[in-house]
This record gives structure tokens, sequence and C-alpha cells, in this order.
């Protein structure tokens, strides 16, 4: 029986050819013909909800994955015949981390906080409560004191603060600690019986970091700003890790390693016998 392997790909800017680097144009296509193979697993991995998710992949022609981790890894769901399946066992396994606290309740207990302003309701959902806030800002402090408050109800806690530099407006995701991409990708692995020699993560950006650092076999695309490529090896090494992390350089099947090309060229390293399954698509 051929063995199963498990691909897990961050969506933008690794799979979408979303950002300002050139995509070959060959990769996608190649990409969507090798997933599709029976021994294949696909799992998309994304800070995008269920709905931007299916807008992606509608717009972009993607595969219809097995998977999608969504919401910056607090939702899992099973994907079948186009039916998405939200995983209770996920659920259960990061609800402690909120002691209790339902969406909510939790949004109740912050109300104190000034400037905080409630995002639309598809881009919240049962643990991830999501804020607007000015740019201009001073988030240290208010982070700070939002932890302590939380702490004092024995909440744990991320709280992912960025900018939305098109709108000129801060974002605050407040999740469950253990919600994370790593946590999420390690804990399908385990539900599906998959080992880290027979999965490979793509990704590009900083919250991509945690896997790339992993024991999880990584591939960071080429177009990955110089930044983040830094970090990544640099946790890699501090993490003992850095055999399991792998730069897409360009040249793999006369492609540039960008986007779909990095992964690809990802999962040949890691899994040699996967290179005849592109050959044939070239």
């Amino acid at each position: 029986m051929t063995e199963r392997i498990l691909i897990c790909t961050d969506l933008d800017r690794t799979l979408l050819p979303n950002g300002s680097a050139l995509e070959s144009p060959q990769a996608r296509p190649m990409f969507k013909s090798v997933v599709a193979r029976p021994e294949v697993l696909l799992a998309y991995v994304s800070g995008r909800h269920k709905a931007l998710v299916e807008e992606a992949i509608a717009e972009y022609d993607l595969p219809q994955p097995d998977f999608v981790i969504g919401d910056v890894g607090t939702t899992l769901y099973e994907v079948k015949q186009n039916h998405w399946l939200a995983s209770e066992a996920w659920a259960a396994e990061i609800a402690p981390d909120w002691a209790g606290y339902d969406h909510a309740r939790l949004q109740a207990l912050l109300a104190g906080f000034s400037g905080l302003t409630p995002q639309e309701a598809a881009k919240q959902n049962r643990f991830k409560l999501s804020y607007y806030l000015p740019a201009d800002t001073d988030t240290a402090p208010l982070l700070a004191d939002m932890q302590t408050l939380l702490r004092t109800k024995d909440i744990r806690a991320e709280l992912i603060y960025s900018v939305d530099e098109a709108e000129q407006t801060g974002l605050l995701d407040v999740l469950p600690a253990s919600a994370t991409k790593f946590h999420a990708v390690e804990f399908l692995m385990k539900q599906l019986g998959m080992d880290a020699a027979h999965t490979v993560f793509a990704g590009d950006s900083g919250n991509d970091l945690p896997v790339m650092a992993s024991a999880i076999h990584a591939v960071l695309v080429a177009n990955a700003s110089p930044e983040v490529r830094e970090e990544a090896h640099m946790l890699a090494r501090q993490q003992g890790h850095e055999a399991a992390l792998y730069q897409a350089k360009g040249g793999f099947l006369g492609m540039n390693g960008n986007y779909a090309a990095g992964i690809l060229e990802g999962v040949a390293h890691y899994l040699p016998h996967t290179r005849d399954w592109m050959h044939a698509y070239e």
C-alpha cells in the first residue's frame, strides 16, 4: 500500500500568487495535479475565515482541500464534497484555555478597554474575538493590561496585533493560547496518524514561524521576505530543527520557487519519490 503524505500550506502569498513576486505559470496546475493523487491529503492553513477561504479557492482555481485550518488556527474543518464539517475535537482541545468563558462573556470582560471596536460577525467565531482599534494606539500598555486582567480569570490567551495598511486600522485578535497554526497542524497529524516524515508544511509569514521552527518538515517559499527567512532559520537553529526547514531557491523543474513552485520544490526535497509525479506534468 502506498504511504500517505500530508501537504499543509498557508494561502496568502504562499499558494496564492497575491504578492509582488512573479508566479511560474505551470506551478499551480502542477500543484493541483500532485494533490489530486489518492495518497495525498491536502490541508489549507490560513488566517482567513471560511467564506474567504472559499473565495480564494474560487478566485484562484485551487484544488478542494481535505482539511482547512482557518481563523488563525481557531477552526479546523474536514471538507468532503464541498461540505465543511467543523472539528469538535479541536474545539475541545483549545476550549480549556478560555477557562469556561464563551465569546460573549469574554467580550463583556474586555468591554472596559477604550478604543476597541468589535469586528464584523463574519470575522468572529467561538474562539476568536476580533477588534479594530486606531492605528496610532499605544498597544504595549493596552495589551499588557488586557493580559493582566485575563490572567486574573485564569484565561490563557494569545493577543495578536497587526495593522491593516490599506485601511490604516489596527487589528487585534484574542485567541486561546494553544490555537496556533503549529498546534492545529500537530493536532491534525495526530488525528490522521501522520508523522513528521510524511508531512510537509509551506508558508511565508510571521504566523508560520512556530511551524517553521518545529520538527515538522517545512518549506519557506522563495518569495518570503528576508526578515521572515532570517527569523525562521534563527528559530529553527535555536530549537535544533534546522534540518527540518528548507528554503526554496528556484530552478526546480524550470520554475522560480515562488508560491506553488516553492511548495512543490519543498515537497520534492523531503519526499524525493514525488519528483516523478511532477515530471509527469512538466
